[in-house]
């Protein structure tokens, strides 16, 4: 006869994977994503009235008119270009600013903005931010992407 009442059965829990669970696996961060990121990022600032250069917002226009286009997803990255690795990233902006604001200090202030949402957001670290103005926006101009005119 044995006596089982005084022994306890011992199992033992086997960790499986190792390691935090939130480390486990591979995360990818596509291109498109960073540069929506940067060109809301961009566009917050005072100072810049649009991205792209004109031609690209004569185009990016036409396209947001036609149904179907995926109108929102181009006109938030147009004028951002991002190259994403698998922990470093570079952007390049072209934004037009508004006349009679310093482009230095818009440029300063478009790069800590992009780079702050972009780390942010993305945990990848931002190279560089190289920003090209392609116009100015001139008080009595008139907008570009101006809605048609019904006749």
């Amino acid at each position: 006869m044995t006596d089982t009442s005084d022994e306890t059965k011992k199992t033992s829990v086997t960790k499986r994977g190792g390691g935090d669970p939130g480390s486990r696996g591979r995360t990818t961060i596509a291109d498109g994503v960073v540069e929506k990121i940067a060109g809301l990022a961009a566009r917050d600032v005072l100072g810049v009235h649009a991205m792209g250069s004109g031609l690209s917002r004569t185009f990016g226009a036409v396209r947001d008119r036609v149904p179907g286009a995926g109108a929102g997803a181009r006109a938030v990255s147009r004028g951002v270009k991002a190259e994403v690795g698998e922990v470093q990233t570079a952007l390049d902006l072209e934004i037009v600013v508004e006349y009679g604001v310093s482009i230095a200090d818009v440029a300063r202030a478009v790069r800590e903005n992009v780079i702050s949402a972009v780390e942010r957001m993305t945990g990848l670290e931002v190279v560089e931010v190289n920003i090209a103005v392609s116009d100015v926006k001139l008080p009595d101009e008139e907008e570009e992407e101006a809605e048609p005119r019904i006749q």
